[in-house]
């Protein structure tokens, strides 16, 4: 990170994080393709009803560990490696509170959430369990991505990948198991998932614990310290707050696109959940950039992360364009992978719709989360929350003010509008140098 070209070391290091989030992307995915194609479209709407109010918490668990990550990094590339196992007890410490917190609220309050987004009577029921087994498993989520956060600040991607893998695998097959031979419905998929995430986080808290012994042992470490909690926290909670926002604004706009019936829900479910996959290599290359600049901050050497930076826009727009003309060419037949035999043809025109407009803005997420991840490796928190606050509000306000007048369309207009308007003023802090003055470590 410190001593590679840029690009090379930006493109290797975030290649294992692209084929991690994709398997990550690839189980949750399953839960929608088993219910769509073995039970049917009420069940298909009742986990995307689901699927966006989950992906809330996930953001938490994901945000809160890149952000405390930061500092980890920080130290690692300081050689302050005492600090640094503080730092990642602290973290893990705090996580498992946050995490058994929020599942039991989620728990006690998963019947109101659905009632405040309309969600129909049809798909209601499912929705209410599939989201119960979901908030059970909800500690076992949060340990272990802030783990995989860990792993990456400490330069290792490749090991989040081989667990993901491996969780992936068994949770296709418990899915099938339990959907297929059990005829469990919503609920066996749930379960697949709750049992998946909490074996790959008991294996990956063991390989963490292991992995800590090879750094200095001479150096003093503490298992929990206020003061360094408190530090963490200034960039760990803009750093939630900045990968929720994407998911609290469909968390809204989904209460929009649930107003159109259970076939609307099922086409927009079946889209966001290729768009979850389209989206992958840009997120991961803003993570990939917060780790690249953290530790190059930690080391002093600022100009390497303005060489990075110009790197990954070459890579987002390879990307950008890839996918968009996979999606233009062949979209219609992933949308048909969630859809069985019976599915409306409303289902199969909102998800193709979404997919075939949305692609030509992916260069903009990736300019967005890439400008980001600069921002918050950093440590320059304000700006780039307050860019991703207006990414919501627009969001949320167009598609609730326009979907009444030209229908569920408004939803996908307003998310470009949003990217765009967040990339702009994280850009402009970028280029005022300011970031470059904030120091997060002595």
């Amino acid at each position: 990170m410190i001593t590679d070209l840029p690009g090379k070391a930006l493109f290797y290091f975030a290649l294992p994080m692209i084929l991690g989030n994709l398997f990550q992307q690839f189980y949750n995915i399953i839960d929608s393709v088993v219910v769509g194609r073995f039970v049917g479209v009420d069940a298909l709407a009742s986990v995307g009803a689901s699927y966006s109010i989950t992906n809330v918490f996930i953001a938490v668990a994901v945000g809160g560990g890149i952000g405390s990550s930061v500092v980890v990094s920080q130290f690692l590339g300081a050689r302050q490696t005492g600090n640094m196992k503080t730092a990642i007890s602290t973290t893990l410490i705090n996580f498992l509170v946050v995490g058994l917190l929020l599942g039991g609220m989620g728990l006690f309050f998963s019947q109101t959430i659905l009632r405040l987004m309309n969600t129909p009577e049809n798909v209601f029921h499912d929705a209410s369990v599939y989201l119960s087994i979901y908030f059970i498993g909800l500690p076992f989520l949060f340990m272990y991505n802030v783990q995989a956060s860990v792993f990456q600040a400490l330069g290792d991607s490749k090991t989040p990948l081989y667990l993901l893998i491996f969780s992936s695998v068994l949770n296709i097959g418990l899915d099938l198991l339990f959907v297929t031979q059990f005829h469990m419905g919503v609920a066996g998929v749930a379960l697949a998932t709750l049992t998946a995430q909490g074996i790959s986080a008991v294996i990956s808290f063991l390989f963490l614990a292991h992995r800590l012994k090879a750094y200095d042992r001479t150096e003093p470490f503490h298992f929990y310290d206020w003061t360094m909690m408190l530090h963490m926290m200034k960039v760990a909670i803009p750093s939630t707050l900045q990968q929720s926002i994407v998911y609290i604004g469909m968390l809204l706009v989904q209460s929009v696109v649930n107003g159109f019936g259970s076939e609307v829900m099922a086409g927009f479910a079946a889209g966001t959940r290729i768009e979850s996959i389209c989206i992958v290599p840009m997120l991961a290359l803003g993570n990939a950039m917060s780790t690249y600049t953290a530790q190059n901050m930690g080391a002093k050497r600022t100009n390497r992360v303005r060489r990075g930076y110009g790197s990954c826009y070459f890579m987002t727009g390879a990307f950008a364009i890839i996918i968009c003309l996979i999606m233009e060419v062949w979209g219609d037949v992933f949308i048909r992978v969630f859809l069985n035999e019976g599915s409306s043809q409303t289902a199969f025109k909102t998800g193709v719709d979404y997919v075939t407009f949305i692609s030509f803005f992916y260069v903009f997420i990736g300019l967005k989360t890439t400008t980001d991840g600069l921002l918050r490796g950093a440590g320059d928190v304000v700006t780039f929350t307050v860019a991703n606050l207006v990414n919501l509000i627009i969001r949320v306000t167009a598609a609730i003010v326009f979907a009444p007048v030209i229908g569920v369309q408004a939803v996908w207009f307003a998310v470009p509008l949003g990217w765009i308007a967040n990339y702009i003023i994280s850009l402009f802090r970028y280029l005022s140098g300011r970031w470059e003055k904030i120091r997060l470590i002595s």
